[in-house]
């Protein structure tokens, strides 16, 4: 895993894709953008695209334009993934144990495509 600085400096050099990359043969989210492929390798967290994905049946959500944040415990190993439409709260899963760095993260999920805001 890279340190939290350079996976800090790859979210925030975020700016656009040149091109998407096949995550799953599954179609709920079929492609990433560069920015949260750099950032799934260098911070070892497919599983948090693999949560993402796990949500997807879940009727309330918007499959045009969803909002996922993750945010680390103030104390303890655990952090807390959460699914909007928009501003509205749709999901919450809670990870008991994760080596995430960074204290959150937000990322966007449009049209099929998951990214980080920089790249919308």
């Amino acid at each position: 895993m890279e340190s939290k600085d350079t996976i800090q400096a790859i979210i925030n050099q975020a700016c656009g894709s040149v091109q998407f990359h096949k995550y799953s043969h599954i179609p709920v989210f079929p492609v990433i953008t560069d920015g949260v492929l750099a950032l799934a390798e260098a911070a070892e967290c497919f599983w948090l695209l693999d949560v993402i994905r796990s949500h997807q049946i879940n009727r309330k959500l918007d499959k045009a334009f969803q909002v996922w944040t993750l945010e680390r415990d103030k104390e303890g190993d655990g952090a807390t993934v959460k699914g909007f439409n928009d501003d509205v709260l749709i999901v919450t899963q809670y990870i008991p144990y994760t080596d995430f760095p960074l204290d959150d993260l937000k990322l966007f999920l449009c049209d099929g495509v998951l990214m980080i805001p920089s790249e919308y």
